[in-house]
């Protein structure tokens, strides 16, 4: 559209978990919808190189990119939105800037120089923010910063924005601050104050917010609106209320009827058209309108923190839209899981999820509840871990290797029917060393994945370090658990597959990074399908019962 890429870049106040990630996502699919080629990226202020070594109660999910990076679990919601796959170019980290500029220090690029935030820090950002603006691929780049203004560590990147305004030019770069407006009950009224501060704040760093985003949980009146703009130098239309919304599938659509595209693009000097949202609209239209729902258990051990599971929960949204249902999802904590209550705390649900994740913590659960399911017949997906588990429960019940086990979980065990990947085993640093992004995989003709990725070789998404030992695949495949889909480099078995049973699927790889609004992922979608048939097979028998 544009010679000269522009520049979005949106900043949070008064609050952290106010839905930056949303509300960029929000604005860029609005972009987008008018036929601009958008992108967003994260700046996330911690020194942590990427969030591959962070425990998913502090951070929730690592996102995997194709490109095989770490990242923030934005990047997920970036990509569901615009169905546009992000990179490493996407996210970074405080860690991530200062490892660059040591390492330039150490080969002497700074020619003697006393090495400083300003300019050395505040360079690599302006450089690491420009990367996709400079690939001519976009029109318009948003950049979304963590944290809240004020934080210490944010102040590099505010920096950094404030002399990238002034090097690109007013109408390159704007900034959308996000912000609170409380009620407070016991005096009834919203309060502006917060939000005030949190513009001072922002100008003491030398940066003038051009958009003010308002989150609140109710109507935001006119003349408090004309209050903000007079107090924050903002014009009263660049004052959009975000109220809470139902879904966040919901807010695009509000933040048009607030008109924040219309304002960013005329503060970017860019055409303003009606974006066309025919498809997005229906995919809303389906989830919001079921005309049934299925009970899906998720199986994990983080369960008690949503975030941990981000992708699965939201590829079950799409899935459900798809077939035209609400999923309720009934997390369990794989901890709990006993021989004693496995079946009454499965009971009821038509289908079982068995989560990724790392560590011996509530392997046993998570194996007894693949029995459960394997045994009775109800659809079961598995996913990295949990096809691991699937595999290990399989050896030890129907292959009778009693104490089958990952290397991972048991080193000394003597049947490791999963076992570190060859490639890992000289590998002694954790951080951004596993088999990361996607890999190619061929399918089985005939398999129940082939049929319904209707394609003979895909791509998906990796996180692991172990794998399906194929010094055992005879015996599996003698017994029924098929190997499905291999990668022909390594012979790394991707997928397997039970015989004799409804719909039992266990992946290495995570389907859940690349289900998108558009693109509902075909295996959430096949397995929502299965689960919805074992419900219409279950009360059918139930009512011949009781006839």
């Amino acid at each position: 559209m544009s010679n000269t890429t522009k520049y979005v870049f949106v900043t949070g106040g008064v609050t952290s978990s106010l839905g930056k990630g949303i509300i960029a996502a929000s604005l860029a699919k609005l972009l987008q919808a008018q036929g601009y080629r958008t992108t967003i990226q994260k700046l996330d202020p911690y020194i942590n190189v990427d969030p591959g070594t962070l425990n998913p109660y502090e951070h929730g999910e690592c996102y995997v990119t194709d490109d095989g990076a770490e990242t923030d679990l934005d990047l997920g919601h970036y990509e569901r939105f615009l169905n546009v796959p992000t990179s490493q170019s996407n996210n970074v980290t405080t860690g991530r800037i200062y490892q660059s500029v040591i390492e330039k220090e150490r080969r002497g690029e700074f020619l003697g120089k006393t090495v400083q935030v300003i300019p050395h820090i505040t360079d690599e950002i302006k450089e690491r923010i420009q990367i996709l603006g400079k690939s001519g691929d976009y029109d318009i780049v948003i950049t979304e910063i963590g944290g809240t203004v004020g934080d210490i560590e944010s102040l590099p990147y505010i920096e950094a924005v404030r002399q990238l305004r002034w090097d690109l030019g007013r109408d390159n770069a704007i900034v959308v601050h996000l912000t609170l407006i409380p009620f407070l009950s016991a005096a009834g009224e919203l309060k502006t104050k917060p939000t005030q501060h949190s513009v001072k704040t922002l100008m003491e760093s030398g940066v003038q917010a051009d958009v003010l985003v308002c989150r609140t949980e109710h109507e935001l009146p006119e003349d408090l609106k004309r209050k903000l703009a007079l107090f924050c130098n903002v014009q009263e239309e660049a004052v959009i209320q975000s109220i809470d919304a139902s879904t966040i599938y919901d807010v695009p659509n509000l933040m048009q009827e607030q008109g924040l595209d219309k304002v960013v693009l005329e503060r970017l000097k860019l055409p303003v058209s009606e974006p066309d949202l025919t498809q997005w609209n229906n995919f809303l239209k389906r989830h919001k309108n079921p005309k049934g729902e299925v009970n899906i258990g998720l199986i994990g051990k983080y369960v008690e923190l949503q975030d941990s599971y981000k992708s699965i929960l939201e590829a079950f949204i799409h899935a459900g839209a798809e077939n035209e249902v609400t999923v309720n999802v009934h997390s369990i904590h794989s901890e709990f899981l006993t021989p004693n209550n496995v079946k009454n705390k499965l009971k009821g649900l038509d289908g079982i999820l068995v989560a990724p994740g790392f560590g011996e913590r509530g392997i046993e659960g998570k194996i007894m509840a693949i029995r459960y399911v394997r045994e009775n017949g109800i659809p079961f997906l598995g996913i990295c871990l949990g096809m691991q588990m699937a595999v290990i429960e399989f050896a030890r019940n129907v292959l009778q290797y009693k104490d089958a086990n990952s290397t991972e979980m048991n080193k000394d065990t003597p049947y490791p029917v999963i076992d570190l990947m060859e490639s890992q085993k000289s590998i002694t640093n954790m951080g951004g060393t596993m088999r990361l992004g996607a890999w190619e995989c061929t399918l089985k003709p005939g398999s129940k994945v082939a049929n319904l990725y209707g394609s003979e070789t895909i791509k998906e998404r990796h996180r692991h370090r172990y794998e399906f030992n194929n010094s055992y695949r005879k015996e599996f495949e003698a017994k029924g658990l098929i190997p499905t889909g291999l990668n022909e480099d390594t012979d790394l078995v991707e997928i397997v597959e039970l015989n004799n049973h409804p719909w039992f699927v266990g992946v290495q790889y995570h389907p859940e990074y690349k289900s998108t609004v558009a693109n509902p992922h075909p295996l959430f979608v096949a397995f929502v399908k299965a689960s919805l048939e074992y419900q219409k097979n279950k009360k059918g028998v139930t009512m011949a019962q009781n006839k």
